[in-house]
């Protein structure tokens, strides 16, 4: 059997895509490259470009492919900018994640995993955050995800599905191997920006906030490295292949970083500095991230491999290297935004 997986030509997915590949198991992407890149999927395995609210196309290839399983990423990612294109991020991650889930029930596919986000608890959830904390989003993005969790929640009693939902809290880092990394110009993650800034492709970072209720008055995060992402993702479909009940788990470490201190990291393990310019807070950013990691620990028998923090900008920094040595890839150069 196959698995399906959208958005695997993204900065997530392809890391799962290397994962299962890795693992030997049959997949098969579905990605209508509109912020993911062909080249993150490797030669052999099959693409099919294409909107996954397409129930057509969607039937056809789980058909065609004998999916059994959907690891469901593509979406749009960013807080800040869902304030800003609200119905943009209803319409593509609430509508189009219906839309999807509908078509999957009328091909038999019955194993979900859903990539949901730590932004559903709000700005100031109880740290570390369990799964249990009340959810209140703060910006569309985090709605838009919790209302995409609650259709499936209703379509599994609905049609038997089983699923296991994964609440990221902040993803960072790159295949330490440089098969596949972050490729986006836009991309917004505060250690892609930082490392970017260290290699000089920004000009310099901002940090939105350094007023908040913190230590030093700038965010928390619990960064977590995207390969021990991906792998929590192997563990989830093996959860649901052994029959497991359907499931809702935080994925992180269970301690965060602020901002100043992710940025000295960035400058410890790239030994160069950069300039830094400090700007009001947005709105729709957490105060503090930080998960609490147990449930799926002991739910999945999850063991993250890379929990340090200069590991994971290391692997980001020799990523942003590698990739932008290409003259022809390299950003226009730009204020990165953290």
């Amino acid at each position: 059997m196959t698995v399906l997986i959208t958005g695997g030509a993204g900065y997530i997915g392809s890391h799962m895509v290397l994962a299962l590949r890795d693992a030997g198991e049959p997949i098969v992407v579905l990605d209508d490259l509109s912020t993911g890149f062909r080249e993150a999927v490797p030669a052999d395995v099959p693409l099919v470009v294409g909107d996954v609210a397409d129930r057509a196309l969607v039937m056809k290839t789980a058909a065609a492919h004998s999916v059994d399983a959907v690891v469901h990423f593509a979406a749009r990612i960013s807080a800040p900018e869902s304030v800003r294109d609200p119905f943009g991020y209803y319409a593509a991650n609430t509508a189009k994640t219906s839309a999807l889930l509908e078509a999957l029930t009328a091909a038999g596919v019955r194993r979900v995993i859903f990539s949901s986000t730590a932004a559903v608890y709000g700005l100031a959830p109880p740290t570390p955050t369990s799964e249990t904390a009340p959810t209140d989003p703060a910006s569309p993005y985090g709605a838009s995800k919790l209302m995409s969790e609650r259709i499936l929640r209703d379509g599994a009693a609905a049609h038997d599905l089983a699923y296991v939902v994964l609440r990221y809290f902040n993803v960072a880092g790159a295949d330490h191997r440089l098969r596949t990394g972050q490729r986006s110009p836009g991309a917004s993650n505060l250690i892609t920006l930082a490392t970017r800034a260290a290699l000089g492709l920004n000009e310099g970072l901002s940090i939105f906030g350094t007023d908040l209720p913190t230590p030093d008055g700038t965010g928390v995060r619990d960064y977590i490295h995207v390969s021990d992402l991906a792998e929590a993702h192997v563990a989830a479909l093996r959860h649901l292949r052994d029959c497991g009940e359907s499931q809702t788990l935080n994925c992180g470490y269970g301690w965060g970083y602020s901002v100043r201190e992710v940025i000295e990291a960035v400058r410890r393990v790239s030994e160069t500095d950069f300039p830094v310019a400090e700007k009001p807070r947005r709105d729709g950013d957490p105060y503090v991230s930080v998960a609490d990691a147990s449930l799926i620990r002991k739910t999945l028998g999850w063991r993250p491999k890379r929990a340090d923090l200069d590991l994971i900008v290391g692997d980001a920094l020799r990523w942003e290297e590698f990739w932008w040595t290409n003259e022809a890839r390299r950003p226009r150069l730009a204020r990165g935004r953290a």
